[in-house]
């Protein structure tokens, strides 16, 4: 129970950060979008894109491995040798910055004349600097989540987010153009590493310094960043939005907007509901391997129908309200980026299932195996966007989302179930798909209702949660344990009442009881 409240308590955490930075940043996007227009925020995502691969190249290996060493010298009781770490990760997060910062200019030369869409010397520059402080604003959060201190990156968002969101609203009263927003862009990366940069230092401050690591400790730690490095960098073709580069090239800059906020807004959902759980993954499976290979195979198991169960609620309501979503956020001018959307958030959503597959691959230090699938993963989704959107634009860019999501998605199953020595609870996960599908039905006959945008999806949303909630009790998708605490929960915050939801908690608790025990 110790290990379950501890869990909780870092969720918690981690859900005001992550919804916080998240939503606040979802916000800023989506009023960016509605201000500048779908061929302009196209241009605009563009830039953003150029930069996220600068941040990238720089971090590439060195935030999962600052989570994944620190959270190990921890876990085995080595805290002399937590700063030594950290210290030898930033070196080489600095040496990956000045590799990122020359491919930047030498891309900004070659490529400037050759885009659709040309960028200036001055915002070159402020968006190069930006690069560095969003580098290094990242390795602080990683360290942090590393202690597992997700208190630390929940005030860090509760400050900066809102922050970035005042000075975007700034930018829109005074009528700015895309120069501004780069403006604003820099101006809140300083924002963000100066309260991460206070964070890590409260941290570290009280440990040893001067430790001497291990030598086979320096060698797993090289072997990882060269590894994940390749892995990380060639992983962000995957799922970064390149499509939103070769719609400017092959189709036209309203195309790649529409595909660059259905984009931003399907994996921002993802991140804000399965994705919290997710979060604690990697430092959670780091400490379960140091217990055993078979505490961290259930784990595996555990948490990916833990993160099902988050998932699919979240793919059936987009799937069946991805227009009043797309209407009410962004407006009528951006109606063609709905199939976008709910197309997907059902890839980004399979994704986030595979995430407890992946870090328990990183953290059985299986980077080879990573490295060899982002390979072969990265190849067939630029080989897919080539082909596809060339041919078909904006509809071959959610064919080679969705084809590539699958494809991908499936494999690290398979991996994941190899490594690990044990077998997903099939079962379970069928029921999960069932209790979704029933959602779905229920969902449906909201959405052809023709309401207003806000009531469909107000409606609509209770009508999903509900359903599935209910579909979920009545067949069987969660463990007597997880229902024991549901009903701690009620009792604790609700005091009991309904009386009939604590009835329903301890119908479905006897019935996992009993499935448990045959």
């Amino acid at each position: 129970m110790k290990t379950r409240d501890g869990a909780l308590r870092n969720t918690m955490f981690s859900s005001v950060g992550i919804y916080t930075e998240y939503f606040l940043g979802m916000v800023a996007a989506i009023l960016v979008a509605r201000h500048l227009g779908p061929a302009a925020y196209g241009v605009y995502g563009l830039f953003m894109w150029f930069v996220a691969i600068g941040v990238v190249i720089s971090n590439s290996g060195i935030t999962t491995g600052v989570i994944k060493f620190v959270a190990e010298a921890r876990g085995a009781g080595h805290a002399e040798q937590i700063v030594p770490v950290i210290r030898r990760l930033q070196f080489a997060q600095r040496m990956h910055l000045v590799v990122a910062a020359i491919l930047a200019v030498g891309a900004y030369a070659f490529l400037r004349q050759r885009l659709p869409v040309a960028m200036r010397l001055d915002e070159f520059l402020m968006l190069l600097v930006a690069m560095a402080m969003r580098t290094t604003y990242m390795f602080n959060v990683s360290t942090a989540k590393g202690f597992e201190a997700f208190d630390a990156t929940a005030r860090v968002a509760m400050v900066a987010a809102p922050a970035n969101l005042v000075m975007i609203v700034v930018a829109m009263l005074l009528q700015g153009s895309i120069y501004w927003f780069i403006v604003v862009y820099a101006l809140s990366s300083v924002v963000f590493l100066a309260i991460s940069q206070y964070e890590v230092r409260r941290l570290t401050q009280r440990l040893p310094r001067d430790a001497a690591l291990p030598a086979d400790l320096r060698q797993r730690m090289s072997r990882h960043l060269r590894l994940v490095s390749a892995t990380v960098v060639i992983g962000f073709f995957i799922a970064s939005g390149v499509e939103v580069l070769f719609l400017t090239m092959y189709d036209s800059t309203q195309a790649a907007g529409y595909f660059k906020v259905a984009y931003q807004l399907a994996t921002g959902v993802t991140l804000l509901v399965p994705g919290v759980f997710a979060e604690l993954l990697l430092p959670m499976m780091a400490k379960a391997l140091s217990q055993g290979g078979q505490v961290a195979g259930r784990r595996f198991v555990v948490v990916t129908s833990y993160l099902a169960l988050l998932a699919v609620p979240v793919i059936v309501f987009c799937a069946v309200f991805a227009g009043p979503v797309i209407r009410l956020l962004y407006g009528t001018s951006y109606a063609p980026a709905a199939v976008v959307f709910a197309w997907v958030a059902f890839a980004c959503g399979i994704g986030c299932v595979t995430q407890g597959a992946t870090s328990l691959l990183v953290s059985a230090d299986r980077q080879h195996v990573i490295l060899v699938l982002t390979i072969v993963f990265g190849a067939l989704k630029v080989a897919l966007d080539v082909i596809l959107i060339s041919r078909f634009g904006l509809e071959g860019a959610i064919a080679a989302v969705v084809l590539g999501g699958l494809i991908g998605s499936a494999t690290y199953f398979v991996v994941g179930i190899r490594v690990s020595a044990t077998q997903l609870d099939w079962s379970r996960l069928l029921r999960i798909v069932i209790a979704g599908g029933g959602a779905a039905l229920v969902a449906v006959p909201v959405h052809g209702l023709a309401l207003p945008p806000i009531a469909a999806l107000l409606i609509g949303g209770i009508c999903v949660t509900a359903s599935y909630l209910l579909f979920t009790l009545v067949f069987g998708c969660w463990t007597e344990d997880d229902l024991d605490q549901l009903g701690q929960l009620h009792r604790r915050f609700a005091g009991g009442r309904p009386r009939a939801v604590g009835l329903l908690l301890a119908w479905a608790g006897g019935r996992a009881a009993r499935r448990e025990q045959a």
